[in-house]
């Protein structure tokens, strides 16, 4: 798919946000508060179906321009095809079932649809509905055919639905869809020419056929990085454990059971990579004789003796020459002293501590809370926020670090040139 759009001047770029007739739709005004909070303007595009939910004058006051509805739509400076050359992007949030099926069959009967149609820009839907009608083949068939045409889908969440039922069908968080628009409008390819080798997920260090050493790590935290990383113009392979997440479209992936497999995977890829980012929680013990059949139970507990995995961190701050390292420190008490002591040990260029003991954040939920370590001694606590955002973050220090790099290789140039 093509992406290009058009901007007369030098004023921030406009997210179109297509709102629909989706009980979900007053969650539309969150997710262009956060958009306008990330440094874009918003033009609204509201169906006659939304119009039920939420009046246009709301989303006026929130962006300072009136909705566009099919009853305002007249004259060419709000036509359809005006419209879709003037935005950086088209985000249609919450999507109802009806207009991810338009959009799919390339229907065009309403102003929405017809932009659509139009826009050569990149385009994102956040589905919103009954966790059915969510889950009907007809359904998930569109949302593939979107997906294959290049559209960025924020697939909906699991919780209670406003129809009274529970089940997926909720609209994705406001701001993780806020933050996945604002880096393809506004860091789109400020990452490009880098190699990101990403780790993720837990290990699993066999036992016996059956049992297994391991932890609560879901690798999220890895596969929010791989993403972003990617969605800003980065070559991305990924060394995963097992998890229950899909793999980030564009991603070169390596799947691993155990540390010795993953340190392995990391040897072999890490010579083509200019970044390393460790956010697997890799097991540091690893029983040293599985047995080769199911232990039976007896009159008392079996003996099993552990070794130390590879410290795959430690190898690669060893040999990391120009390659920036990313590490991470999940802590379930004295996170500052755990994390400050680990920076020292490792020789990481930023670590990544959080507190794993929080109910919100950390291990198995969508949120972290986390403190950034520099090499340089600097320290920063960040609030609450969604790991997609974390990610974005981190990948900003990385951008930050290399450029900072190139500024001291290029004065070091300029003094020996003129000595």
């Amino acid at each position: 798919m093509r992406h290009s759009f058009h901007r007369a001047d030098d004023r921030p770029p406009i997210v179109l946000l297509g709102v629909t007739g989706s009980i979900a739709a007053y969650k539309a005004a969150e997710i262009a508060r956060a958009l306008i909070r990330g440094g874009v303007r918003v033009r609204v595009v509201m169906t006659p179906a939304a119009e039920r939910f939420v009046t246009p004058l709301t989303f006026e006051a929130l962006t300072g321009s009136p909705a566009i509805t099919e009853r305002s739509a007249s004259g060419p400076e709000i036509s359809h095809i005006a419209a879709a050359r003037e935005a950086a992007a088209l985000l249609i949030a919450p999507a109802t079932a009806h207009t991810i099926a338009k959009i799919a069959l390339g229907l065009a009967d309403n102003l929405l649809s017809e932009i659509a149609l139009a826009t050569t820009a990149p385009v994102f839907v956040a589905p919103a509905m009954n966790v059915e009608m969510y889950g009907h083949p007809a359904t998930q068939a569109n949302v593939a055919t979107l997906r294959a045409r290049g559209v960025t889908v924020f697939d909906p969440v699991a919780g209670e639905l406003a129809c009274g039922e529970s089940g997926v069908g909720r609209l994705a968080d406001p701001e993780r869809i806020a933050q996945g628009v604002l880096r393809t409008v506004l860091k789109a390819g400020d990452l490009e020419g880098e190699s990101f080798l990403v780790t993720a997920g837990p290990t699993r260090e066999p036992i016996d056929p059956v049992r297994f050493i391991s932890n609560r790590s879901s690798g999220r935290m890895g596969y929010a990085v791989a993403a972003a990383a990617l969605a800003r113009g980065a070559r991305v392979r990924l060394v995963t454990g097992p998890v229950s997440l899909p793999a980030p479209p564009g991603a070169e992936v390596t799947r691993v059971e155990t540390g010795s497999e993953m340190a392995e995977a990391v040897d072999r890829a890490i010579p083509a990579s200019t970044v390393l980012v460790m956010a697997a929680a890799v097991s540091d013990w690893r029983p040293e004789s599985p047995a080769g059949r199911k232990i039976k139970k007896g009159p008392g507990a079996p003996r099993i003796d552990l070794v130390q995995n590879p410290d795959i961190l430690e190898k690669a701050c060893r040999n990391k020459g120009g390659r920036i390292v990313v590490g991470f420190a999940a802590e379930t008490d004295d996170l500052l002293a755990h994390a400050r002591e680990k920076l020292a040990r490792k020789g990481v260029d930023l670590l990544v501590a959080n507190d794993v003991s929080s109910p919100d954040s950390g291990f198995d939920v969508e949120t972290n809370r986390a403190v950034f370590f520099m090499a340089d001694g600097a320290e920063e606590s960040l609030p609450l926020m969604t790991k997609d955002r974390l990610a974005d973050l981190i990948l900003d220090h990385v951008r930050a670090i290399r450029l900072e790099g190139e500024t001291r290789s290029v004065g070091a140039r300029d003094r020996f040139e003129n000595q």
